[in-house]
């Protein structure tokens, strides 16, 4: 069977060499176009395209995906099964173009979850599991039937960060279980059930990231966790921005009002919540590098 493979991050590169370990026949990777970036303006390549080059696979480009030339050269690689994993999302001409469909890996349980940024959201609502679904791709996003699932349990202290490098490893598993499935013709399609309680993972926009000092110290916990270390809680210090990245809860009576803080200048600043403290541990000032809250606080006056 015939694969042709699409994705971008890191993510994605888990899934792909995992297919390419597993002898699975890749015989296409299109993966997002060289974009540039920094000071310099370097063209900056994606971790797909980088491993794909390295592993030998031939590597598509496109700038779009409704590009005659780009459909007729997919076309020409005459792939049974589409995988898409982290990539953008595809024109109805693209994933029907394979006889045995296309079929994507979402990091969620679904029904829920839907959306750019399921890991961010599951912690943000303080989740206890969560997971990886394939599925089969249709005209609504993330609502074709389900092939597999797989789930995990979410740690208390769990971070985006920490969370995205499990599932990437569960979700190249199972994608290759999949794969393998669909090629034995041994799988079962599960319709998503429909239900009006789903949750649902937005892209995360800057003003989400923005702490609100006004909430709960758990409900901002949540928060500060389930972006870090990207896209990243901020709040305000000295009229700059001041990210966080790792906070502890201290569930001493506030008496002081939500947003103000507390330190002793050199090993603790706190910030008041509506029934509490939320001890910042690992932060980054604006211009600054990201460093532990006692050498943050070693050069900076409050």
């Amino acid at each position: 069977m015939k694969i042709v493979f699409m994705g971008t991050p890191d993510f994605a590169v888990a899934s792909l060499s995992a297919q390419k370990q597993s002898d699975l026949e890749i015989v296409g990777v299109v993966t997002a176009a060289d974009k540039p970036a920094g000071r310099g303006q370097k063209l900056n390549e994606s971790a797909v395209k980088k491993y794909a080059q390295e592993n030998g696979l031939n590597v598509l480009q496109p700038v779009k995906l409704k590009d005659p030339s780009f459909l007729e050269e997919l076309k020409a690689l005459k792939a049974d099964l589409f995988v898409v994993v982290a990539f953008r999302m595809l024109p109805e001409i693209v994933w029907q173009m394979p006889k045995k469909g296309t079929i994507n890996l979402h990091g969620s349980l679904l029904p829920q979850y839907r959306g750019a940024a399921p890991i961010n959201h599951v912690l943000i609502n303080g989740e206890k599991e969560t997971g990886v679904t394939t599925f089969f791709l249709k005209k609504e996003i993330d609502t074709g039937d389900i092939i597999f699932s797989d789930a995990i349990a979410i740690a208390d202290d769990e971070t985006a960060g920490s969370l995205h490098n499990k599932l990437m490893i569960v979700g190249a598993n199972l994608l290759v279980k999949t794969v393998k499935a669909i090629e034995d013709n041994d799988y079962n399609e599960v319709p998503q059930p429909q239900s009006e309680d789903l949750k649902a993972a937005p892209k995360i926009f800057k003003d989400f990231a923005k702490i609100d000092w006004n909430q709960s110290s758990q409900t901002i916990y949540n928060h500060i966790r389930g972006l870090s270390p990207y896209p990243t809680a901020f709040t305000s210090l000295n009229d700059k921005m001041l990210k966080v990245f790792t906070v502890e809860l201290d569930n001493q009576e506030p008496g002081i009002s939500t947003g103000a803080f507390l330190t002793d200048g050199k090993t603790y600043l706190k910030f008041a919540s509506k029934d509490g403290f939320i001890k910042v541990l690992d932060v980054q000032f604006e211009g600054k590098k990201r460093m532990l809250i006692d050498e943050f606080l070693r050069g900076m006056r409050l």
